[in-house]
């Protein structure tokens, strides 16, 4: 059956679906089944595509990481409710990276050999996706990371690692670390200091953020002798001395929250942190993490005053998705939520486009929804029926354009955000990265 006269098809179950709703006899599509030691399924029908999320739900980025997995279940449910992938629901699987690496290649092979899903969503983490990366294109597998910023893909994926089976929706952290150092000038800082967690998201960001900022001719006090943290120290009072000491103008600290909080918090109880600006990034985008990293005497949040970079969001679909998002859930769009119903969106689409429920399918068509030429259309089921009619299509996301290169590359904008006295956030400019 061409494609055409599937779309009929496709619109003639549609209704047939919304009369039995409005007629109250429902017609449930998903329900919740247990799907293994660390995932819970969403399931269909058990034919159609199976796609599944690797994120941290626990741990240390799981602050951040608990509503990346609603916002996948949120476009799936969109898609399902506008007919589906090649005419059967989208099945979903949730699996918890628990922010460890070991944990996510496990959950990896769960999910790829067991589960038998075509595509994940995730992971969150660099450390968990470059240890999940090499399951996934094992077992023929797409991958989209909404946060896996490190530079280490980009290299990984240049020398033909991948074969196509990684992409994300955030931008790499060579174009955020520049951009954190612009913010560092813009605010006439001449001499950083810099402590990072020990990974590769960490020494990977460490690296552009010193280069950039030598460029705009900043002094990078530790870079002769870099301060890494380990991220399963019992303590963290010497490297928070390390980089503190010498009253640097500012910190720019890549962390995670919870080691991170513990991290600054041992330099306000060392009295270092005193006139020193600290700058922060995605990673620790969270007010649970202010609230770990404790208050003053006077109940004043220890970092307040500290700046921030975050991926913006800024796609033409944000207006929308925020309506939906706050309609289902009754909450605020967190960091990265708009890059997970992205990366979700986007897997389905290139599934419909090959007419096939495959790992290599989705392959093979992520970058043909994702960018020109084609229909610009931020409406996920309006794509879904653009693409059912035979049409090329440009997926235009909430989180940016998502105009991916072969690289599995975007770039994208930065938020500024900024810690208040009373420890809440506040988003107060947007800065692009640095020549």
């Amino acid at each position: 059956m061409n494609k055409s006269l599937r779309y009929r098809s496709h619109r003639i179950s549609h209704y047939s679906a919304l009369t039995l709703a409005l007629l109250g006899i429902g017609l449930p599509l998903v329900g919740c089944q247990s799907g293994g030691d660390n995932s819970t399924s969403t399931t269909g029908n058990g034919t159609g595509l199976k796609l599944a999320t690797l994120v941290p739900v626990t741990g240390d980025l799981s602050s951040i990481g608990q509503n990346m997995p609603v916002a996948v279940k949120l476009a799936v449910d969109t898609i399902n409710a506008c007919g589906g992938v090649n005419d059967n629901p989208v099945t979903l699987v949730q699996a918890d990276s628990q922010t460890d690496p070991s944990v996510g290649s496990t959950a990896m092979t769960q999910l790829t050999e067991v589960d038998k899903v075509a595509g994940v969503v995730g992971a969150f983490a660099s450390s968990v996706s470059s240890s999940a990366i090499d399951v996934a294109v094992r077992n023929k597998v797409m991958m989209i990371s909404p946060g896996s910023t490190s530079p280490v893909f980009t290299d990984r994926a240049k020398n033909g690692e991948f074969n196509g089976y990684w992409a994300r929706t955030a931008p790499p952290d060579t174009y955020q670390a520049q951009a954190l150092a612009a913010l560092a000038n813009k605010q006439g800082f001449k001499n950083v200091s810099t402590v990072v967690i020990n990974n590769d998201y960490g020494v990977g960001f460490e690296k552009q953020f010193v280069e950039a900022f030598e460029k705009l001719k900043g002094n990078v006090k530790t870079k002769a002798s870099p301060v890494r943290y380990d991220a399963k120290a019992a303590t963290l009072d010497t490297e928070a001395k390390a980089a503190f000491s010498g009253k640097p103008d500012a910190v720019a600290a890549v962390l995670y929250a919870e080691t991170g909080s513990v991290l600054l918090k041992s330099a306000f109880e060392q009295g270092l942190s005193e006139g020193v600006t600290v700058l922060l990034t995605d990673g620790v985008y969270s007010e649970d993490f202010i609230r770990q990293v404790g208050k003053t005497k006077d109940g004043k949040s220890i970092i307040a005053g500290a700046l921030g970079t975050v991926p913006g969001a800024s796609g033409q679909a944000l207006e929308e998705f925020t309506a939906l998002w706050k309609e289902k859930t009754g909450k605020e769009i967190t960091a990265f939520v708009p890059h997970s119903w992205d990366a979700a969106v986007l897997m389905m689409l290139a599934a419909e486009k090959a007419d096939a429920n495959t790992g290599e399918a989705i392959k093979d068509n992520i970058l043909a929804v994702a960018n020109a030429p084609g229909t610009e259309v931020s409406d996920p089921c309006k794509a879904m029926e653009l693409i059912r009619q035979g049409e090329d299509i440009n997926y235009q996301g909430a989180s940016s354009d998502v105009d991916i290169d072969e690289n599995g590359d975007v770039v994208g904008s930065y938020d500024v955000w900024e810690v208040a006295e009373d420890g809440t956030l506040k988003v107060i400019d947007k800065i692009s990265p640095a020549n």
